[in-house]
């Protein structure tokens, strides 16, 4: 019985998530861009010839950052979703968790364009839900007459998370005016950075208050509080000049 395989990297993401922190709970709850560059030989412009006629994209990739699962090889049957407070266990077959025996991902984005500079080849999609550096093992069109089920029902994951509003302090508004002003931070990251801010970041067993967060969004590091409305932005840095 065959027990592993061996699988190619044609691409890694690129992405404005620079860790785990911050990353939507599942693809396309936030318009955010982001582009695989893809690697030797998969890099040839004529393995994606017609796929401008399709919208959407299925990204099979690689869960490539999750240390404790690496260093523990032994099963483990049960995880406790966030979206059930991180209190109750379920099988892990019946998540979308992280922490699966093999170790693979699956995420439907919507396709932007293809860019050809040089020897690099670049695919732009929307609404990923991928860390910077992640590795992509395959490409496939979305079917949509066979691929969306409008009957399917979803468990605990049935509803779309609740949005908060996002609210800028003072001191953050200053930081975040004087990034525009220098051209550091454009409006598009702008958005997409309070589109992720909205859905609320925290693990859902964490309900403090009075505790200040950080996250890590593009070349930015944002410092926030919650509430049961808004999302308070408190700080935000250059991550160059914290460096």
């Amino acid at each position: 019985m065959m027990t592993s395989v061996n699988l190619p990297i044609i691409g890694i993401m690129h992405s404005p998530y620079g860790e785990k922190f911050g990353i939507p709970r599942q693809p396309n709850l936030v318009q955010v861009e982001s582009y695989i560059e893809m690697c030797e030989p998969y890099n040839d412009i004529l393995a994606f010839e017609g796929i401008e006629a399709f919208s959407h994209l299925w990204l099979i990739w690689q869960f490539h950052d999750n240390k404790n699962q690496q260093d523990d090889e032994r099963f483990r049957p049960q995880v406790r979703p966030p979206r059930l407070g991180g209190n109750k266990k379920i099988g892990i077959f019946a998540t979308r968790s992280m922490y699966r025996p093999a170790p693979i991902g699956l995420s439907v984005v919507q396709f932007k364009h293809i860019e050809k500079i040089g020897k690099k080849l670049r695919i732009y999609v929307n609404g990923s839900d991928l860390l910077n550096g992640t590795p992509i093992l395959d490409i496939k069109p979305y079917i949509q007459y066979s691929d969306a089920i409008v009957s399917a029902q979803s468990s605990y994951a049935q509803d779309e998370p609740i949005r908060k509003s996002v609210l800028w302090t003072g001191v953050a508004c200053e930081q975040r005016q004087k990034f525009l002003d220098q051209k550091k931070l454009t409006t598009q990251i702008l958005n997409e950075l309070e589109q992720v801010l909205a859905f609320d970041p925290r693990p859902a067993y964490q309900n403090d208050v009075n505790r200040i967060y950080k996250m890590k969004f593009d070349q930015f590091d944002i410092h926030f509080k919650v509430n049961d409305q808004n999302v308070e932005v408190v700080g935000f840095f250059d991550q160059e000049s914290e460096s």
